[in-house]
């Protein structure tokens, strides 16, 4: 089933704000999109406190299962000082509560749908299996009568005839978790959709933890830290601003003029003069960062990564600047015993503009004893990958493309914009594939379920952030990445695309069947 004809099943497109039409850029290799400004006064940077999500409790524990309530809602916000935003939270918080699971216990997700769209979460990250996956035809549509801890679902016959199943009101999300400790996160994922419902705040952190990760003497507690980075344009009244369904008037991705961090505006975090563990998430809908750390005086700090998308590296990696595409994760740690008790350092985004160019600021107010250090060795699990003459080789092709009768332009795979009913590949359970992803734009490109080493890039080695088990990669413009793709956990549909979440939204989307 074509996507055009999909939109006749789904049920509500939300409130949307229509700004006036722009063309389609030309300058595909300058940026990942257009800005849309803001109206009104905006904040002045670092005036306001870092937020952490609050961690979610489960409410109930079944033997090897933790079971979570969440509600999807509307909720008022204080973001920009003085002014309430409405938010699609989950809870009706932006970003959502952070869920700490475990690896290899399952994790149960209610999810009450009490807005008036359908959603869809996909836990990014997650070998889960496919009725979990967060497809993005799999509608949790809005709430009819479901009582709590008792899920409905209500499959609509001709939805589930083209490889969709809905549920009304409220559903389960299991995930058997089997697979070492990581930062995930979870978002809306509904077809079509997907980058609007984001930016209205449908996202959030899913931590998994394990034992080797405990026994390591790495920051932790309070010095344990996630941040969400991501853009935001605002109306006069505090509001989102987005533009009108379509993308029309933004087809290479929607840039925000406001930089958040946990959904707080250029935010101040004051730390002590010791070592503090955080985990960066890109959740921009087209963004990218190159970040840097600058103390005052205009001195260079040093990130030293520890995990990626998948989890721990081999061993700790030293950085200057870390390039993040939307989709990607690092774990990192921050020394700020390098600097004196009242240092200001500043995280910067060297591939932003103005303001954008600031992300957050560090204020070191404190001495504190600290017993964190970070090992030569962080992982002794960790599987280096090596290619084989004997592994399947499939290329994709990420690119703009002339479609139809109309020669309307779309993002498409392999020329073709995404259908349900369509395959790319049918993979074998356990097997390892050699995957080319190429490019003519800034593509960050996601595979479901599979996690992924980086083998090349340009037919070159890596670049250092490629490292570790990935499961989304910036693939830049006219530029060939090469991975090793591992197809552990479920047989079942799955699905790669861009995580430039407007592209994603006009078909930049393939099917792959685990066999």
């Amino acid at each position: 089933m074509s996507r055009r004809g999909f939109l006749g099943l789904a049920v509500g497109a939300g409130t949307a704000v229509t700004v006036g039409a722009a063309g389609w850029s030309h300058l595909a290799g300058a940026s990942t999109g257009q800005i849309l400004a803001s109206r009104g006064p905006l904040p002045e940077p670092f005036g306001v406190p870092l937020p952490v999500p609050p961690v979610a409790r489960p409410v109930r524990s079944e033997g090897s299962a933790d079971v979570y309530d969440v509600e999807q809602r509307e909720g008022r916000v204080e973001i920009l000082p003085g002014r309430k935003t409405t938010v699609w939270g989950y809870d009706g918080i932006f970003p959502g509560p952070t869920f700490a699971a475990r690896s290899g216990r399952r994790t149960v997700l209610q999810v009450r749908n009490n807005l008036t769209v359908p959603t869809v979460t996909h836990l990014h990250g997650g070998v889960t299996p496919p009725e979990s996956d967060g497809y993005p035809t799999d509608l949790l549509l809005p709430a009819v009568r479901c009582s709590t801890g008792q899920p409905r679902h209500t499959h609509n016959g001709m939805a589930a005839g083209h490889g969709g199943r809905m549920a009304f009101g409220c559903r389960s999300y299991v995930y058997p978790l089997p697979q070492r400790a990581a930062t995930l996160w979870y978002h809306d994922h509904r077809m079509d959709f997907s980058a609007p419902q984001v930016w209205r705040g449908l996202a959030g952190f899913f931590l998994i933890g394990d034992e080797e990760e405990d026994q390591l003497p790495l920051p932790g507690g309070d010095r344990d830290i996630p941040l969400m980075l991501c853009d935001r344009s605002f109306d006069e009244d505090g509001s989102f601003r987005y533009p009108a369904h379509g993308h029309d008037a933004f087809p290479d991705g929607v840039l925000g003029d406001v930089q958040l961090v946990n959904g707080a505006p250029w935010p101040a975090l004051e730390v002590s003069a010791t070592r503090y563990r955080f985990r960066l998430l890109n959740a921009s809908n087209a963004r990218r960062y190159r970040l840097r750390l600058e103390a005052e005086g205009g001195r260079a700090g040093r990130f030293v990564q520890i995990g990626s998308d998948g989890g721990l590296l081999a061993a700790p990696r030293p950085h200057t600047t870390l390039d993040l595409a939307p989709g990607e994760r690092f774990d990192v740690v921050i020394d700020f015993a390098d600097h004196p008790i009242g240092s200001r350092i500043t995280l910067r985004n060297t591939a932003g503009e103005g303001a954008m160019r600031d992300v957050m600021r560090f204020h070191v107010v404190r001495k504190e004893r600290d017993d964190s250090r970070i090992p030569a060795r962080l992982s002794a699990s960790f599987e280096q990958l090596t290619p084989s003459s004997a592994m399947p080789v499939r290329v994709f092709d990420f690119r703009r493309t002339t479609t139809g009768d109309d020669d309307r332009q779309m993002w498409t795979i392999n020329g073709r914009p995404f259908r349900t009913d369509a395959v790319l590949a049918s993979p074998r359970l356990g097997s390892v594939e050699r995957w080319r992803f190429s490019s003519d734009f800034h593509h960050p490109v996601h595979v479901h379920l599979a996690q992924f080493q980086v083998l090349a890039r340009g037919g070159r080695p890596p670049a250092a952030a490629d490292a570790g088990w990935k499961d989304t990669v910036d693939v830049r413009p006219y530029e060939v990445v090469e991975a090793l793709v591992r197809f552990d956990g479920y047989k079942g549909r799955y699905m790669l695309h861009c995580h430039n979440l407007e592209h994603e939204d006009m078909a930049m989307m393939a099917n792959f069947q685990v066999i």
